[in-house]
């Protein structure tokens, strides 16, 4: 062969390998979602352990989570450690949490106030004071029975660990916490 020949072909395969190398060492990220968004809306698949941010009704991103120890069925009381499911509303964002970043859950929800009225774990005064807060969108009481202080958080979603949270990566609450505000829907599905 030729020394032209093969002076080209070694920069050339020198030159695809590097390219490669490139693609394998370096993993890009998908772009975070557009902030802020229309009509944002959560929801979360605890089966597929799966957090999904709309845009309206556009799939904007979809991101891994952890939920709480137990995460097998709807939550009952405080301490069960069970992720709750049913239709919320962000009712505050902490950037100061414990968790990295935090987004608050209106749990509990009109349907765990009116079964833990039912099943003795709250009087009537604390189902009131749950549904006037519901009602306002503003965060319902957190220190029934029925528990509290559910939210969407940073610290790593690799396992099911919190105690009924909602766990993502820290890029991913990043994210997140930037795209939605106070106020948007969050539906948890079992």
């Amino acid at each position: 062969m030729k020394p032209r020949l093969l002076i080209a072909i070694a920069l050339l395969s020198l030159l695809v390998g590097s390219f490669s190398a490139a693609r394998v060492s370096h993993p890009v990220e998908p772009p975070p979602p557009p902030s802020p968004l229309n009509q944002p809306r959560i929801i979360v698949k605890k089966a597929e352990r799966k957090l999904y941010l709309y845009s309206g009704n556009k799939l904007v991103r979809t991101y891994r989570v952890g939920l709480g120890l137990s995460p097998i069925g709807n939550k009952v009381r405080e301490g069960d450690r069970r992720t709750p499911e049913g239709d919320f509303y962000i009712f505050t964002k902490n950037d100061r949490s414990a968790y990295y970043l935090s987004l608050g859950i209106s749990y509990p929800n009109a349907a765990h106030a009116r079964r833990g009225l039912r099943d003795g774990l709250i009087n009537q005064v604390q189902y009131n004071s749950i549904m006037s807060a519901l009602n306002q969108k503003k965060a319902p009481p957190q220190n029934t029975r029925l528990g509290g202080d559910i939210y969407i958080h940073g610290n790593g979603s690799s396992s099911d660990w919190t105690w009924g949270c909602v766990a993502l990566e820290d890029r991913d609450i990043r994210a997140l916490f930037d795209a939605v505000s106070v106020g948007t829907p969050v539906t948890i599905r079992p």
